[in-house]
């Protein structure tokens, strides 16, 4: 059986749903991170920085445009060091600007990828998958990196069998 890992960031508070700003209790990425779990047995690593993130979603999206342009790697709260005992590895996140959040990139710099299975899972407004997979490429070395799966922040609180569904057939 094989062993996998959930690596996710998500932004719980002000969000972007539907064309609108609404206050989520919990994050779109949380909540696949958790289905995955729910459907394979997988294990949750959360990742969170030191310095939060502005509450207000605007001041939020210009403060990661401003990480991606200094190509910033914000401090984490926790490292994950080792994820040898694994074979696969889902890095889930949300679409920000174009590719996953910095501190995701932070993260994953601190990890050695070697003959692991990655998959890509991309929380969107309208992005899609955009560079995930391209981008994951770059950081996990040596490792086979799947296609992208991209699900729409605004239908993630129904789509729980289609998440299923997925984890199922690619990790389970």
């Amino acid at each position: 059986m094989s062993r996998n890992l959930v690596i996710y960031f998500s932004r719980k508070g002000q969000n972007y749903v539907n064309g609108k700003i609404v206050e989520l209790e919990k994050g779109n990425t949380e909540l696949v991170a958790e289905y995955i779990r729910d459907a394979v047995g997988a294990d949750l690593f959360e990742i969170e920085t030191v310095k939060e993130y502005p509450a207000d979603y605007m001041e939020c999206t210009e403060a990661a445009r401003q990480e991606q342009r200094d190509n910033a790697r914000p401090k984490l709260k926790a490292y994950l060091r080792d994820i040898k005992e694994y074979d696969n590895i889902v890095i889930a996140g949300p679409c920000w600007w174009g590719t996953y959040p910095c501190a995701v990139f932070a993260q994953l710099e601190k990890l050695h990828f070697r003959g692991k299975h990655v998959f890509p899972v991309m929380t969107h407004e309208g992005s899609g998958e955009a560079n995930s997979r391209s981008d994951l490429k770059k950081f996990c070395t040596g490792a086979k990196v799947e296609k992208t799966f991209a699900i729409q922040g605004s239908s993630v609180e129904g789509a729980r069998e289609k998440v299923a569904a997925w984890a199922t057939k690619h990790l389970g």
